[in-house]
């Protein structure tokens, strides 16, 4: 049964419950884990997937496959670096299964967001962090309304006082990153995204 606080003072009593959220089930949603949770705290970057894989969804845990891997690659971390560094979140929590075309994995629906956003909104209202990094079109989207990777990446933003600097996706399911000016810009996005957590750290 899902259970979620008119509001919350603390992460722990916030995970407590996301940890059991079965709302997106409830409306009827396909869901193939329970939620993945972020199990460190005192970080002061946020960062914001699409949703888990299925190694996620398995250990309940962020960024622990493929895509984790190429993504401390880029940002020149290692694991306990990593997560010592970012609260990581996503737009839905739960490994929502194979997209029917076999080809990566099922993108969460409208709905599915909705109901997740609550969860990211609590985050964010305890947390304050000094950076929020989304990661991927669809986290890109939802934070901060554009549609379109070139358009984005490499770039720095402010939302709210909050520096905002997107990421795309690195799933290997994303042809985006074959395109080499697409690589150049990462890169960009990779360097503001060290300057700023070594800022924040300093």
């Amino acid at each position: 049964m899902t259970r979620r606080r008119s509001s919350y003072r603390s992460l722990r009593s916030l995970q407590r419950d996301l940890s059991v959220c079965r709302a997106c089930v409830e409306a009827g949603f396909p869901l193939e884990s329970m939620p993945v949770r972020n199990v460190q705290s005192g970080q002061r970057a946020y960062m914001y997937g699409q949703a888990p894989g299925i190694v996620e969804g398995e250990e309940r845990r962020p960024w622990r496959g493929r895509a984790g891997k190429t993504l401390r690659r880029w940002l020149e971390l290692d694991e306990e670096e990593f997560y010592a560094t970012f609260y990581c979140a996503s737009v839905t929590r739960c490994y929502p299964g194979r997209a029917a075309s076999g080809r990566g994995d099922r993108t969460p629906a409208p709905r599915e967001q909705e109901l997740c956003q609550f969860w990211r909104d609590w985050e964010l209202e305890i947390l304050r962090p000094d950076l929020i990094v989304p990661v991927g079109g669809l986290a890109i989207k939802r934070v901060l309304g554009i549609s379109g990777l070139a358009s984005c990446i490499g770039c720095r933003y402010e939302l709210d006082g909050v520096t905002v600097i997107p990421l795309p996706h690195p799933s290997g399911a994303s042809s985006w990153l074959n395109v080499p000016a697409n690589r150049e810009l990462t890169a960009r996005a990779a360097g503001l995204v060290r300057r700023q957590v070594a800022k924040i750290q300093g």
